[in-house]
């Protein structure tokens, strides 16, 4: 979702992407998939978790809070990373990251301790913040700045296939062993032991993949010498903030902020919503194969929206869509059985275009400090750190239903970005 760079690799990289612009686009293509298939099995993690560790909303949101911290501690870092060693080798050295942070998960268990499952996501999170810190300005630099949103549009469906694809499988095999029994009614060594053993899924499922990420990761080194950079070391990061005096920067970095808790916030309630008796009534497993349906929306959005976004004023169509939103969240909070559950499920083909949508508005005439720009709204991801738990405690005070006011108000604040931003950028701006 971020695009932390150099101000000057940008345009030496393009004119050499645009020499061999399909091959790297299949392998930028590729990245989007795996990182984005790794955020959402959260949305199946949380549930179990949950209830191995009888957690509140607040606390199970903790999951999202860990990783999503990565993007405030890591983005700066994993751009200087870009700026020593370039694009592909910085792919590498995250997705190395991605895989420590699978492979933690074995501690994780054999320890039955909910933070140090926290820390393991922690690491996953840091190698994805570094995957994301070269992904994106690659598809960027790969065409004309006029289609940069069309072109990050599309290459977000990617992203959102992989959205799709693992909590489908991820609900069978970690949440398809959920215990029968419940995790409250036992203490000491018996809770010891019935958390270890449940939790062995869980890592059985990680360490697959773990061994699947050093595999791209091998890939990935064989291709390292494929992009020829000219790399600025003498660029000053803190100047990056600078760009906040910009109104429009401004609101678009808080968009981002606002877009990816919201998005979050929805994504890690879904199952337990639609297990409710008044919305589905369904099993935990059956509920977590519902999730696809959410990030499914989300893929054909993307590839719909390449093309809805070359035809119509973007900042309208970001307005319209967060208008959308809003409305079916309110929907789902005033409806029962399965509407409501479904009327929540739809949101995610109108999330589809709003992060690419607001990240090129807010950069539109940054020009050669777009790189430092991309930094700081990496940085605003931690939205995702900060508004679930929000949320969460919401929803402990009073109920799932009343927390979507939560959210709600996050869109409501991209409705008015859109409609702020539906004319093009002065240089001013």
């Amino acid at each position: 979702m971020a695009i932390p760079s150099t101000t000057s690799s940008i345009p030496a990289a393009s004119n050499e992407a645009e020499q061999y612009a399909p091959h790297l686009r299949v392998f930028v293509f590729a990245l989007f998939f795996v990182f984005g298939g790794l955020t959402s099995l959260n949305d199946v993690l949380i549930p179990k978790l949950k209830g191995l560790f009888t957690l509140s909303y607040a606390e199970a949101m903790l999951v999202q809070s860990a990783f999503f911290a990565a993007y405030l501690i890591v983005s700066i870092p994993a751009a200087m990373l870009v700026d020593r060693f370039g694009y592909m080798r910085t792919a590498v050295i995250g997705l190395l990251a991605m895989t420590a942070g699978c492979l933690f998960f074995v501690p994780a268990s054999a320890s039955g301790l909910f933070p140090v499952f926290l820390f393991a996501l922690f690491i996953l999170a840091s190698g994805i913040t570094t995957v994301q810190v070269v992904a994106n300005p690659l598809i960027s630099m790969l065409g004309p700045s006029a289609t940069t949103s069309s072109r990050l549009t599309f290459a977000q469906a990617f992203n959102s296939l992989g959205t799709t694809v693992f909590p489908y499988v991820g609900s069978m095999l970690i949440l398809g062993s959920l215990a029968k029994v419940d995790a409250s009614e036992l203490s000491g060594a018996a809770l010891d032991a019935f958390r270890t053993e449940e939790t062995h899924v869980i890592v059985r499922t990680y360490v697959g993949l773990a061994i699947a990420l050093c595999v791209v990761a091998g890939l990935v080194w064989q291709q390292r010498h494929s992009l020829v950079e000219k790399r600025d070391e003498d660029v000053v990061w803190s100047r990056a903030f600078q760009l906040l005096a910009r109104p429009r920067f401004a609101f678009g970095t808080a968009c981002i902020f606002l877009y990816v808790g919201a998005e979050v916030s929805i994504g890690s309630l879904i199952v337990t919503y639609l297990i409710q008796s008044d919305v589905m009534g369904i099993g935990e497993q059956a509920a977590g194969k519902h999730v696809p349906f959410y990030w499914g929306g989300a893929m054909i959005g993307r590839f719909v929206g390449a093309y809805v976004l070359r035809k119509f004023s973007p900042g309208l169509v970001l307005a319209s869509v967060a208008g959308a939103v809003v409305t079916l969240l309110v929907g789902s909070a005033n409806t029962v059985g399965p509407v409501s559950g479904w009327l929540l499920l739809a949101i995610g083909l109108f999330n589809s275009i709003m992060f690419p949508t607001i990240f090129s508005l807010a950069s539109e005439n940054l020009a050669e400090r777009a790189p430092e720009g991309s930094g700081v709204i990496c940085i605003a991801i931690v939205g995702g750190a900060i508004i679930p738990p929000l949320t969460g405690h919401v929803a402990d005070l009073t109920s799932l239903r009343f927390a979507f006011l939560v959210p709600a108000l996050c869109y409501a604040g991209i409705l008015a970005y859109g409609v702020y931003a539906r004319r093009p950028a002065s240089s001013a701006a």
